[in-house]
């Protein structure tokens, strides 16, 4: 089960980071370490190529991995990323992405974890394939 729920998650997005709702990102289910995230299509999100910008690929793809962190740490704003590896695999169509994040290992002070990314509607077609790792910040005194 999860240490913190859909609107919880929201709520730190909202007051903390407003690219997320710049992005059109929304969070779509969570578990213990693991969740789906949608990014909505948006024209201005498309770069030369008629292909969804890099950036917004990776921002899709971070906050994937910051609901699954926060999925098993529950209200720990401060998790950060530390590292992030994204393969580019296929030219994204012009239709909602859709991460499907999952922890592959939680240690006391970080987290790694992995994130595919896919097109709506071509399920079997990956996007772009992701890692990266979160610090984990002490919850014992503020140290």
């Amino acid at each position: 089960m999860s240490k913190i729920t859909i609107p919880e998650i929201q709520e730190i997005l909202d007051a903390e980071l407003p690219l997320v709702n710049i992005l059109g990102c929304a969070i779509e289910d969570v578990g213990a370490g693991r969740c789906t995230v949608r990014m909505a299509f948006k024209p201005e999100l498309i770069r030369p190529g008629g292909t969804i910008a890099g950036p917004a690929t990776m921002a899709l793809a971070d906050l994937a991995m910051y609901v699954v962190v926060l999925s098993l740490v529950g209200r720990v704003e401060l998790a950060v990323t530390t590292n992030l590896n994204i393969n580019f695999l296929r030219k994204p169509g012009p239709a909602d992405m859709i991460a499907h994040g999952r922890i592959l290992k939680r240690g006391k002070r970080l987290a790694v974890a992995e994130v595919e990314l896919f097109s709506d509607g071509a399920p079997d077609d990956m996007v772009a394939h992701v890692t990266g790792t979160y610090s984990i910040p002490s919850q014992e005194g503020g140290n």
